[in-house]
């Protein structure tokens, strides 16, 4: 890759001509075509140059393995979203041009069924498997067995769909984790006035009052693993299920 060229009164870096190696990882400016570097060098997208939009993996990598491109990555706060990959136009042509013939064929819609069918088996195996964890979690005393397979189904369905976003999709902790931080995270929302609460913008603060309502969940949790009546009408865990 040649080496970046300051332009003159801009403050702007180009790349010159762009070896088929160069590959880079950058943040989007106010300026369309303008980027920035994690050092904070900033750079212009090179003549010929356009931008092929997020949400088509195949496209994208295919483009990618064509010659040089510029990944476009805005980070808001943990999360990172796509705006992109910036490339020679004639490469994302010809790149859409070559999976366009490849998925005409009837090979390809084959493979494609075939993967569907795949994934709608594994997230039904995950869906069971998902709910047996919390179930296993719950540990519910037997007068509150029913409740514990509500509490579950609800648990569930809200946190294991695909695209969800919810920490019942990843996959960095085991499954037994995940369920137990999905069931925390519905009850925050359902069992407590956590959305309704006016929480101070100081660091730490909303992960503080998340620490303090996982506590008071988690102890209205071990009175249904005792078998022992409650008043229903009394615990926000009760009601939530009911309604």
């Amino acid at each position: 890759m040649s080496p970046p060229v300051q332009n003159e009164g801009l403050g702007l870096v180009s790349l010159g001509p762009v070896s088929g190696a160069s590959s880079l990882v950058l943040a989007p400016t106010s300026e369309p075509s303008v980027f920035v570097a994690p050092d904070g060098a900033k750079y212009r997208a090179p003549l010929g140059w356009g931008c092929l939009p997020p949400g088509d993996a195949g496209l994208t990598r295919r483009v990618k393995s064509l010659g040089p491109s510029w990944a476009i990555i805005e980070k808001r706060g943990r999360k990172a979203f796509s705006k992109g990959l910036w490339a020679p136009r004639e490469n994302i042509e010809a790149a859409k041009t070559a999976l366009e013939a490849e998925r005409s064929t009837e090979a390809y819609a084959k493979k494609r069924a075939s993967a569907s069918a795949r994934r709608g088996h594994e997230q039904a195996s995950y869906v069971v498997s998902f709910e047996v964890e919390i179930l296993n979690f719950l540990r519910f005393a037997p007068r509150f067995e029913a409740m514990a397979r509500a509490v579950a189904r609800q648990v569930t369905a809200h946190a294991t769909p695909v695209g969800s976003g919810t920490v019942a999709r990843t996959k960095r902790i085991p499954i037994e984790r995940r369920a137990e931080s999905a069931l925390i995270a519905w009850m925050r929302h359902q069992t407590t006035a956590y959305d309704s609460m006016k929480i101070a913008r100081i660091k730490g603060e909303r992960r503080e009052v998340r620490r303090e309502l996982a506590t008071i969940s988690r102890a209205v949790l071990d009175l249904h693993r005792r078998d022992v009546a409650h008043a229903a009408s009394a615990c926000p865990l009760c009601a939530a299920v009911s309604a």
